[in-house]
């Protein structure tokens, strides 16, 4: 994946679909999911998706005559490269992060005690 960015307003919707299927979907299903909420057209659906995947972010394969697509990264592998490009971009790493731990709400606080307590301490992998 090249520079990571984040998603435009409709990629992420359907990043989102696409997320919570936990499958591969073709286009037409995808396009029927969004006009539940929203009048769209296929060849706009089918645009995102091609853009998703030449971007990286989806895998294409031939199912038939039509092409199934499915994210290549989870939403939570994503959400933790955003989390990195974004203190990357820091000159102070510690400062940045010291700003992000007293924003915490405690729900956030305990769910980080939870996941260091699964990854393993530098020297312990």
């Amino acid at each position: 994946m090249a520079a990571l960015s984040r998603f435009g307003d409709l990629e992420a919707v359907v990043m989102e679909r696409l997320w919570s299927y936990g499958r591969a979907a073709n286009v037409r299903e995808v396009l029927e999911d969004l006009k539940r909420d929203r009048t769209i057209a296929y060849t706009t659906v089918q645009t995102v998706m091609e853009n998703l995947h030449r971007k990286g972010w989806l895998r294409r394969t031939k199912v038939g005559r039509a092409h199934v697509y499915e994210p290549v990264a989870t939403k939570a592998g994503y959400t933790a490269k955003l989390m990195r490009d974004a203190l990357a971009t820091s000159d102070n790493q510690a400062a940045a992060l010291v700003h992000f731990l007293s924003d915490l709400s405690p729900a956030e606080a305990e769910a980080l005690r939870a996941a260091l307590k699964v990854v393993p301490q530098e020297g312990h992998a």
